[in-house]
């Protein structure tokens, strides 16, 4: 996000991403309440001039939500934002006599893969099969589930993989960059198309690109976003959404509350990414589903290894997450169908796991050099490059939610259930499968057409 200034916080630790010198509120009176509280508290407590307090956006809007400046987007660097943390100071006071938050940092909400090695994709050959494999059930369109993926775009050439014949949505527009390098986080979307119809062919997958701006939007503007996103063919079944934040609070994102409460009065089902910090720190909006009124509305998925018998390195984990699906060295669709299509590596692999685990994770293998690793003007002549040739292998919570979205899909379409949330509930209390998560026995769903691997031990 070039044009936005960023901080990292909370100021303790680099958890998210924020827009620095803004904060959110609830429109109206409570937006009244926030920008007077912080004049006076600047004013009087701090020393600070409060004469750049002010509504950024005084237009209302569906999400109920105002952005409010309260400090100089250029000052200081991305380590911290201190008018932003005198704001929340100054409210604490307020919310405290509410009881309930009344300000909010403007998160940025992104695709739930990390920003370090093990969330790149690596190619495989277009002759392999997909993992899971296509299930032999047929596509009726009388009785296909209709599935939301809210994500980036569709790739260009994939009509030309006949496992994606009934998706459609938006295309990624931008692909490659001057030189004709795949850019990161491209084909993300496509991929989940491709797990989705694997395991629940009898779907009709749309795929949104409301996360082309890689993979990341604000947070105060993500609840228009995701308003946009179901109304242009209705609520469907199911939203398979693989993206989110943490906020170092318990109590969700302000700037989709009232996307949220709409959600809850729908028959709709959500299905989302626990994320991939390797954090039991709850990761919105997966974590809703732990918060009362949405048991049944929200389905939390992190991810198992490949030999589906634990967790992954990088999961998030905790008691908000409901289940656990396959995520790690998935092989599904990609770019290339066409014309073979290179990517330079971004970020070096490790010499061991960064979160300490010690099997051949996505961490150490495969051995690469990424643009973003290495110093000097030759950076890109020194990163690994290969060409996509369509299919790939991928690993995050971003893939395992697809696969949890196509058991719920499938299960609908078999049994004839109308009601997503009402599968969801029977899923869950039927299943017999459990892998081990940070040592916590939870349930896994593992499709009938996945192939584990067995893990490798780091010595």
């Amino acid at each position: 996000m070039p044009d936005v200034p960023l901080a990292m916080g909370p100021d303790d630790a680099a958890e998210f991403f924020y827009e620095k010198g803004v904060v959110l509120a609830r429109d109206g009176e409570e937006a009244r309440l926030v920008e007077d509280a912080v004049r006076g508290y600047f004013t009087q407590a701090v020393g600070l001039t409060a004469d750049h307090v002010r509504r950024d956006s005084p237009e209302i809007n569906r999400s109920g939500i105002t952005r409010i400046r309260v400090g100089d987007p250029g000052h200081g660097d991305h380590r911290g934002d201190r008018a932003v943390t005198h704001t929340l100071r100054a409210l604490r006071e307020y919310e405290g006599r509410v009881g309930r938050r009344l300000v909010s940092r403007n998160h940025v909400v992104s695709l739930a893969v990390g920003s370090r090695s093990g969330d790149e994709p690596v190619p495989v050959p277009l002759a392999s099969d997909t993992n899971p494999a296509p299930t032999e059930a047929g596509y009726d369109p009388d009785t296909a589930v209709n599935v939301l993926v809210v994500d980036n775009g569709l790739t260009y050439d994939y009509p030309l993989a006949p496992l994606l014949d009934h998706v459609q949505g938006d295309l990624h527009l931008t692909e490659t960059d001057s030189r004709g390098n795949l850019l990161q986080y491209v084909g993300h979307g496509t991929f989940i198309a491709g797990i989705l119809a694997a395991v629940a062919p009898n779907t009709n997958i749309t795929v949104r690109n409301t996360l082309n701006d890689a993979g990341a939007i604000l947070e105060s503007d993500f609840g228009d976003s995701l308003f946009e996103a179901v109304e242009r063919d209705g609520w469907p079944d199911i939203i398979n959404l693989s993206a989110g934040t943490v906020t170092g609070r318990t109590d969700g994102l302000l700037g989709i509350g009232a996307f949220m409460e709409v959600l809850r009065a729908q028959n709709t089902l959500l299905i989302a990414a626990a994320g991939d910090h390797a954090s039991a720190t709850p990761f919105w909006p997966a974590a809703y589903a732990s918060m009362p009124g949405y048991e049944d509305v929200v389905l939390s998925v992190g991810a198992l290894r490949a030999d589906g018998e634990y967790g992954a390195c990088f999961t998030n984990h905790g008691d908000w997450v409901n289940a656990y699906a396959p995520g790690e060295r998935l092989t599904s669709t990609l770019i290339g169908f066409a014309t073979p299509v290179p990517y330079l590596y971004q970020h070096s692999s490790y010499e061991a796991c960064r979160f300490g685990f010690r099997y051949a994770c996505t961490c150490q293998s495969p051995r690469r050099t990424g643009v973003l690793s290495t110093a000097g003007t030759s950076t890109a002549e020194k990163a690994t490059q290969v060409l996509f040739n369509g299919y790939a292998h991928w690993s995050g919570t971003s893939f395992a939610t697809p696969v949890a979205a196509g058991l719920v899909a499938a299960y609908m379409a078999a049994t004839k259930e109308g009601d997503p949330r009402a599968t969801r509930r029977s899923i869950l209390a039927a299943h017999t499968a459990f892998a081990e998560v940070r040592g916590a026995h939870v349930p896994a769903l593992r499709p009938p057409t996945w192939r584990p691997t067995p893990a490798t031990a780091v010595t």
